[in-house]
């Protein structure tokens, strides 16, 4: 529980600092300006780009499970939006817990092999993330030597997981604490290539959908060229590997999208501006995303 107070009070701090540094650097009505130019069309577009995002997570939760969630995809979509509320919501990346605990709670999934599961989920994140990367560095400056980059670091990935096997079967084969942890964590990989590459499938149609929406949004408050844009949405989603987070990501997704957007060229009270406000869209779409899962039917434990 003190753990959990010091959570809280560390993500508020944080909070707050992020309100000053507003305040003094930019004022709120100059900051929220913006939002009158951008087109409630357009506006609610973007929206529902970045909603195709939360199902295609959905949807690669149920394809990473196929023989524990088969028939539950409701459920499943339920599961994973509801996830992805709390850990936008809650502080020092808290939220994480979430879907261990709703896994267990709705289709009786172990705790452990849930959480296992997850990091290769937030592994094969972080590798799209690096091909898109890799995407804004073609754009900034287009060569054949990042086309030949972006296909080496997709070819890692069935490298990795043939070398999975091997490192499987010595693991099991020494007794010990580590070497057991070490197995399951492996064993928590997708047991196919196929099954792999359908989970690869559906995470870069989860980020492709969410950084264009968002990419587009920072664009219409910062003005600059869309691979400075892209760089920026970037930073500030690799905000959820710092070791601290502010209540609903504030403060540590300004900070991260600041750090990577002023290095481009863009003016830090710019690039504060459009992280800030990039982040209002980012809370309205979970909050809405979050009341509509809970209509959604709960999965029961098989």
């Amino acid at each position: 529980m003190i753990g959990r107070w010091r959570q809280w009070l560390l993500g508020l701090l944080i909070l707050a600092g992020l309100l000053v540094w507003i305040h003094h650097a930019i004022g709120w009505r100059q900051l929220l300006a913006p939002w009158r130019t951008l087109p409630a069309g357009d506006l609610a577009g973007l929206a529902v780009l970045a909603t195709l995002s939360y199902l295609c997570r959905g949807v690669r939760v149920y394809v990473y499970f196929p023989e524990i969630l088969a028939g539950r995809l409701a459920a499943t979509v339920r599961l994973s939006v509801l996830h992805n509320v709390a850990n936008n919501l809650l502080p020092m990346r808290a939220g994480e817990a979430a879907f261990p605990l709703l896994m267990k709670r709705y289709f009786g999934h172990g705790l452990v092999d849930s959480a296992f599961s997850l990091i290769w989920i937030r592994l094969l994140d972080l590798h799209v993330i690096g091909l898109l990367a890799l995407l804004a560095g073609w754009l900034a400056h287009p060569h054949d030597a990042w086309i030949a980059a972006a296909s080496l670091w997709l070819l890692g990935l069935p490298v990795v997981f043939r070398l999975r096997a091997g490192l499987l079967a010595r693991l099991r084969a020494h007794p010990g604490r580590l070497a057991g942890i070490g197995a399951r964590v492996l064993e928590a990989t997708p047991r196919d290539g196929r099954r792999l590459a359908r989970v690869y499938g559906w995470t870069l149609a989860t980020w492709v959908s969410k950084v264009t929406a968002f990419t587009i949004i920072l664009l219409h408050f910062i003005g600059t060229e869309p691979w400075r844009a892209l760089v920026g949405v970037l930073g500030g989603e690799l905000s959820s590997v710092l070791p601290f987070h502010g209540v609903a990501g504030s403060g540590s997704y300004e900070l991260a999208m600041v750090a990577a957007l002023v290095p481009s060229g863009v003016d830090a009270s710019v690039a504060l501006a459009g992280a800030v406000n990039l982040h209002l869209f980012l809370l309205g779409v979970t909050l809405l995303l979050g009341g509509a899962a809970l209509l959604l039917p709960r999965g029961r434990p098989a």
